[in-house]
């Protein structure tokens, strides 16, 4: 069983049954852009509670837009009802749905003609209604019907028309653009989960860069990502940044993201030189060189304020933020102790930071060298030298003599340091080494 053979056995089911099924949407796209789907969704003039009494297993996700979910050894179909929608009061939902007969009059109320497209299960005949194929061909995003109605019903279409065009590498058509520029306003309307989903697809579907690019060109940028927009024209050290402003350098990281890449990385790509707009300083000022000074402490603040805008997880922001914090410290990790640089690589997720790194200085000088000492010394350091068992606790620190309290931490943190400096490997060694740096810390 796979996806596939679900949606085809949903759609024969229907079908024995005096019903209509088909392939519909994305799927559809996908399979004649000989791409492989990545889920199925069926149409069928079958009302919700057929479906549910054909397929007990069946799930009402949208039972009131007509909405049921299938679920199968591990693989999961939508199937829908046709129907058109009446009014969206509130920019998302339909205000109430009309559930029709015919294939036809429900593609009308999809976004772009190539997600309109209709496919036979068994024999691969594709109905078009939307002029779908021709847009696939020449590679256009174009809303069905009239524009400024599409976008108006549901608004995150707009992110959602700047994401498929970098996607595929299509273009935008000119009244779908000017649509999008025409209510880039209302995109305020939509919840800030949906608009960091939307982005996070940007981001982690192999072209950023390009999605980035057309966020500015369509004016969304400004509006989603005002922090980001303002990267634009703030200029950098040539020696440093031959490749230009601080907008540019960011576009051409976000061009080497690849598809699949994780949520964090993705984000921290985007956000690791945010705090370079506020920290800008001219040649002129400073008597040198343009200068970013504290962009990283300025930095984090600003990506925490984003990801909370963006209601991110927890766990997603404190990656986002330590991508952030700690993007500048490769420059310094050959004059970094052996304790500090062991430290430096144990950051969770540490692969993300280097990959980072990597992607910076590509977009960048191109200059490697830290990058590759990095790398070596992850290669050749075996992890029980990295994290080394821990040699003394607290409680020997009480046993000792010493006083429960804030002092405990620097001495614990100085043996690691030694172990980890490769001049202590054994408990013995290591009460004789707090001994002699710290008799005088000791209860009298």
């Amino acid at each position: 069983m796979n996806a596939r053979k679900l949606a085809n056995s949903i759609c024969d089911v229907l079908i024995r049954n005096g019903f209509q099924a088909l392939l519909a949407g994305g799927c559809v796209r996908d399979l004649l852009l000989g791409r492989e789907p990545t889920d199925y969704d069926v149409a069928t003039d079958a009302p919700p509670n057929k479906v549910m009494e054909f397929f007990p297993e069946s799930v009402a996700v949208g039972a009131q837009f007509g909405v049921i979910l299938i679920p199968r050894d591990g693989f999961k179909v939508e199937v829908a009802t046709f129907r058109s929608d009446v009014g969206y009061s509130d920019g998302r939902h339909p205000d109430s749905v009309l559930y029709t007969k015919t294939a036809q009059e429900d593609v009308q109320r999809r976004d772009f003609t190539i997600n309109g497209l209709l496919m036979c299960h068994d024999t691969d005949e594709i109905l078009d209604f939307v002029g779908g194929r021709e847009d696939l061909r020449a590679g256009f995003i174009r809303a069905i019907g009239n524009a400024d109605q599409r976008f108006a019903e549901d608004k995150l279409r707009m992110l959602r028309a700047v994401r498929f065009a970098a996607r595929f590498g299509f273009e935008v058509e000119a009244e779908t653009f000017r649509a999008i520029r025409k209510h880039v306003k209302d995109i305020d309307q939509v919840s800030a989960e949906r608009v960091r989903d939307e982005l996070t697809k940007m981001l982690s579907e192999g072209a950023a860069g390009n999605a980035f690019r057309l966020l500015d060109q369509t004016w969304l940028l400004q509006k989603v990502l005002p922090e980001i927009a303002a990267m634009k024209g703030v200029e950098q050290p040539p020696q440093y940044h031959p490749e230009g402003d601080v907008w540019v350098h960011t576009c051409m990281m976000l061009d080497g993201i690849t598809a699949g890449s994780s949520t964090t990385f993705a984000w921290g790509v985007l956000l690791h030189d945010v705090g370079k707009p506020p920290t800008f300083r001219s040649a002129a000022e400073t008597g040198d060189r343009i200068r970013f000074d504290g962009h990283v402490e300025v930095g984090v603040p600003m990506g925490e304020e984003i990801c909370r805008r963006l209601k991110m997880s927890n766990d997603d922001t404190e990656q986002i933020l330590a991508l952030i914090a700690n993007h500048m410290r490769f420059k310094d990790a050959e004059q970094m102790r052996s304790s500090t640089l062991k430290r430096f690589i144990r950051l969770p997720k540490f692969d993300e930071h280097l990959a980072l790194h990597k992607l910076d200085c590509l977009s960048s000088n191109r200059n490697l060298e830290s990058y590759d000492f990095v790398s070596q010394f992850l290669a050749r350091t075996p992890v029980e030298d990295v994290r080394p068992p821990r040699l003394l606790t607290g409680d020997d620190l009480v046993y000792m003599g010493y006083r429960p309290g804030p002092k405990f931490s620097e001495i614990l943190h100085a043996v690691e340091d030694a172990q980890l400096e490769g001049n202590i490997s054994t408990r013995e060694e290591a009460l004789k080494y707090v001994e002699k740096a710290y008799s005088a810390s000791k209860l009298k």
